[in-house]
């Protein structure tokens, strides 16, 4: 599931103080890592003095380096999983792999929960009761997205949450970004035409374009509401994650039978079905694999987030889309052209441009930050671009 995908990824504080620590959330959904609960994966190894200054030891690295490498591996693998799971074994049923996946992360959250990675917080289930439901739309549309469209598309269309993350300020909220900022997002989104008007993929395809600019608008609505909760009910986002998630669960065990061909009642069902689908064991593993990928999406984002800088993040964040985009090619068989190949590039100085403002704005010392929307805001945009 697109946690990350799923989730993480990622929720965001549209109103996040500058003066927090500078971590930032993702795909999965980690935005206040300023809590005590992050304070359990930074990195505490040891430093020695010498006449010259201090050193940090070799094993200051393993630990954070570990995190990166599972936060990749996890996030470009679900990916991968995914589309091969819906495509190549035709396990067709989105909203059940959905339900799958949100099973699986249930399960994973009161696991981590129980060893002490996060404090529970109970609110009210009216309370996140919409953003349930938002969760279960951005997700099952994503899933739906990749399962008709090319890798390397459905890659590309998530870059275009961050400057769709920048209408919705400017139109639900009046917040206008500096000059630069949207200068920056002009390079994304030219990046991004550039990139797609040269997929033929497109032009026969009406209904996973479709599907895919709704995953967009949706995905970027619900990472809104997200961190507008989050502050709203004073937690970090595995706590909402943890209080959530349940009741989208209990969602799509309702849905399924509505959306899906169950085949229950049929004496042969047919393999279009969820009874009559040919389940076999690498099929079964490859649903089991995507299902703890989206989990390790979750976790590997908080540990990264926590154990690293905002600056590490971004950069691994950068090197998940060129390893999603290499991935489509090599694996799915994606075409490259050189004018797609330009598009990705542009888009890609467009996204290292913005992060670095944005990084840039956050390390300033509080008095000195300009009081614009984007400053306010960083933590949201950034998060988008995972």
């Amino acid at each position: 599931m697109l946690q990350g995908g799923a989730t993480g990824s990622k929720t965001i504080d549209l109103k996040h103080s500058a003066s927090h620590r500078n971590l930032q959330s993702t795909a999965a959904q980690v935005n206040d890592a300023h809590d005590d609960d992050a304070l359990l994966y930074t990195d505490t190894s040891q430093r020695s003095a010498s006449g010259t200054g201090t050193f940090v030891s070799t094993a200051a690295w393993v630990k954070p380096a570990a995190y990166g490498l599972l936060n990749i591996s996890a996030a470009t693998g679900i990916v991968f999983a995914n589309k091969a799971v819906l495509s190549v074994y035709g396990f067709e049923f989105t909203t059940a792999l959905t339900l799958l996946h949100t099973l699986t992360t249930v399960l994973g959250m009161t696991l981590f929960c129980q060893l002490g990675f996060f404090s529970p917080k109970v609110v009210p289930t009216l309370q996140v009761l919409p953003l349930a439901a938002a969760y279960v739309g951005y997700v099952v549309l994503n899933n739906l997205s990749l399962r008709l469209n090319t890798v390397g598309f459905y890659q590309i269309s998530k870059i275009c949450i961050m400057p769709t993350l920048i209408a919705i300020e400017i139109a639900l909220f009046g917040k206008y970004p500096s000059k630069k900022v949207l200068a920056a997002v002009v390079l994304v989104c030219l990046g991004v035409a550039l990139a797609t008007i040269t997929d033929n993929g497109l032009t026969t395809n009406l209904l996973g374009l479709l599907v895919g600019l709704a995953a967009i608008l949706v995905t970027a609505m619900y990472q809104v509401w997200a961190g507008s909760k989050q502050k709203e009910l004073q937690t970090n986002s595995m706590q909402l994650l943890h209080q959530y998630t349940p009741i989208a669960a209990a969602m799509l065990t309702v849905l399924v039978p509505v959306l899906e061909p169950i085949g229950l009642f049929e004496a042969l069902p047919d393999a279009h079905t969820l009874m009559g689908f040919k389940y076999t064991l690498t099929s079964v593993t490859a649903i089991a694999v995507s299902s703890v990928l989206g989990l390790l999406v979750s976790l590997s984002t908080f540990l990264v987030i926590g154990a690293t800088s905002s600056l590490t993040y971004n950069i691994v964040g950068h090197l998940k889309t060129v390893t999603i985009l290499t991935g489509g090619c090599l694996i799915f068989g994606d075409t490259m052209t050189v004018s797609k190949l330009a598009g990705v590039t542009l888009a890609m100085v467009g996204i290292a441009w913005y992060s670095h403002m944005q990084l840039t704005s956050m390390q300033q010392p509080k008095s000195l930050k300009p009081k614009t929307p984007d400053a306010e805001t960083g933590h949201a945009q950034q998060a988008a671009l995972r």
